[in-house]
């Protein structure tokens, strides 16, 4: 939380940090009933979509509430979804669940395979046309505010600071934007928001998460079937460990290959990473790849803890959005239509405080506008699955979660309650010596690859001479804390290469390569210590995603 002090300041009405589908959402809507109102997005990425990465499989009902003509307007959707099936892998075996005994919470009707960062593309478009004023490369470092008082707008960084954070030739002090409103879009473990829901006390349950890595293949056509989605649970993750793969085949032969695995689990050997690797080597998946020419990878974190974990949306002076707020349904691993459906509950709010001449205030029925768009009665409804995971397995949790869906499918109530979360997923971690050590085969570079030529594809772009944007609170602790305790899981748990033990003098150093990082806030998740901070870098760094 910061003042403007001597910086330079621009105000508009509703300001949006984040371009993805919720903050651009919010800005069309407002744009569509209000255009007299003035909004203005922020977007770290270098380009809008740059940063975006999702599965992805959209329900379409969010984009239809939004623009009702997208299909009629050229709307980048792929393929519809022709068959959609679930699985459970052992190392060996595939078993498919029969389609009549998929709960009904689970399915999509009218789904559409998406590279999401061609959707937001193109829904920046339609908010430029409608007077929405987006603003690339620029990073929101800092909340405008004083003390615990409302949230007035933001400040974004500078450009031009050297390692050591002096000014380099062409420096350009980052400024301060000013709002009636402000809302925080950012995707999750955002750094604002992770600011905000702290000062506000905003948080009830600890949010939960998982990190999702993908990759995009080009595949023979012979093996390409639009439209066909698999589900995997099981292998290669152990029956303690949640998550799961997926496999979509979307258009122009392209093949979207994933793997989910929820940041609750307990071994500090175990590398998410490297589970992808094995996941692509299954019977199932890895005959697809054959002749295939692996073309991006990416990775992420989401959020995964759903209805308990769903904070109080509004502060004073704006509100939480999209996956900062974290509407993820867990079960259907989709996001995307909640996200879009929570923009346009934000704005209808937001738009009529501003009609009656507010500002800066605490919207009262802001989240109630965002959970009545038909959010709440879908988190309420699979609220209990993951917590069953978590506590059963994946085999048990899988069998218990189903049941539970069913039963309030046909009772319309759980006979559960609401089943908690619990603790935060750093806690989750043990020891190392209760676990035995991992060992993970050598890539083969057909099938399965390293970090470095995989954060390649991610095409990142990062000037290494500036602030390391990765924040130890002590840069003792992984030294001398995690690595005899845990044997420090920062290189096993980040996807990109980030973090490395290495020696220097006989003696264990820890050192942090920032110009790899993708973004996935995994670290700032994971850490056993919470000792790693992610903040933005300068604004256009990071990864350059291509149609993911």
């Amino acid at each position: 939380m910061a003042e403007a002090g001597s910086r330079e300041t621009l105000s508009t009405d509703v300001l949006i940090v984040g371009a993805g589908p919720s903050g651009l959402a919010a800005a069309i809507r407002i744009k569509q009933r209000h255009p007299e109102i003035s909004v203005t997005v922020v977007e770290k990425a270098a380009e809008i979509g740059g940063h975006i990465l999702s599965g992805a499989v959209m329900d379409p009902i969010g984009l239809d509430a939004l623009i009702p003509d997208w299909r009629l307007k050229g709307a980048p959707v792929g393929p519809d979804v022709t068959r959609d099936t679930y699985h459970l892998l052992t190392e060996k075996y595939d078993f498919a669940l029969p389609h009549l005994l998929v709960p009904p919470q689970m399915r999509t009707r009218n789904g559409v395979i998406v590279s999401l960062g061609n959707l937001v593309r193109w829904l920046g478009e339609q908010a430029a046309e409608l007077g929405v004023d987006i603003f690339p490369m620029t990073a929101a470092v800092d909340v405008l505010s004083s003390g615990k008082g409302p949230v007035r707008g933001i400040i974004t960084g500078d450009l031009g600071r050297d390692q050591a954070g002096n000014p380099k030739p062409g420096f350009a002090e980052g400024i301060a934007l000013e709002a009636k409103y402000t809302l925080i879009a950012e995707g999750a473990r955002g750094s604002l928001a992770k600011q905000v829901i702290a000062q506000h006390q905003l948080e009830h349950e600890p949010q939960k998460y998982g990190l999702g890595i993908k990759e995009i293949w080009e595949i023979p056509a012979e093996k390409h079937q639009p439209g066909k989605v698999d589900h995997y649970l099981g292998f290669p993750l152990d029956n303690g460990t949640a998550g799961g793969g997926f496999v979509y085949h979307a258009e122009d032969r392209k093949l979207y290959v994933g793997l989910v695995t929820y940041l609750d689990y307990a071994d500090p050997t175990l590398s998410p990473f490297d589970e992808f690797q094995r996941f692509k080597t299954h019977k199932s998946v890895a005959p697809l790849l054959e002749g295939a020419t692996r073309l991006s990878y990416g990775a992420r974190a989401v959020t995964a803890g759903g209805w308990q974990s769903i904070p109080t949306l509004a502060f004073p002076g704006g509100g939480l959005i999209g996956c900062a707020a974290g509407f993820m349904n867990a079960p259907r691993l989709k996001a995307i239509h909640n996200a879009i459906l929570s923009g346009i509950g934000a704005a209808d709010a937001v738009a009529e405080a501003i009609g009656k001449g507010r500002q800066h205030d605490l919207i009262k029925d802001f989240g109630h506008r965002i959970m009545a768009t038909g959010i709440a009665a879908e988190l309420q409804g699979v609220r209990n699955v993951k917590p069953l995971w978590t506590r059963l397995g994946t085999v048990l949790g899988a069998l218990a979660g189903g049941i539970e869906l069913w039963s309030s499918a046909i009772l319309r109530r759980s006979l559960l309650g609401t089943l908690h979360h619990g603790k935060a997923d750093y806690l989750g971690l043990k020891p190392k010596d209760e676990r035995p050590a991992r060992a993970y085969a050598r890539p083969d570079g057909k099938l399965t690859f390293d970090r470095a030529s995989s954060v390649y594809l991610a095409n990142l772009a990062h000037d290494e001479d500036q602030p390391v944007h990765l924040r130890l609170a002590d840069p003792a602790v992984p030294v001398r804390d995690n690595l005899p305790r845990y044997g420090e899981p920062a290189p096993l748990y980040c996807p990109a290469g980030v973090y490395e033990m290495a020696e220097e003098g006989g003696a264990p150093v820890f050192r942090i390569h920032a110009a790899n990082c993708v973004h996935c806030k995994t670290c700032d998740i994971k850490d056993p210590a919470q000792n790693i901070t992610w903040v933005p870098p300068e604004g256009g760094s990071g990864p350059n995603y291509s149609g993911m």
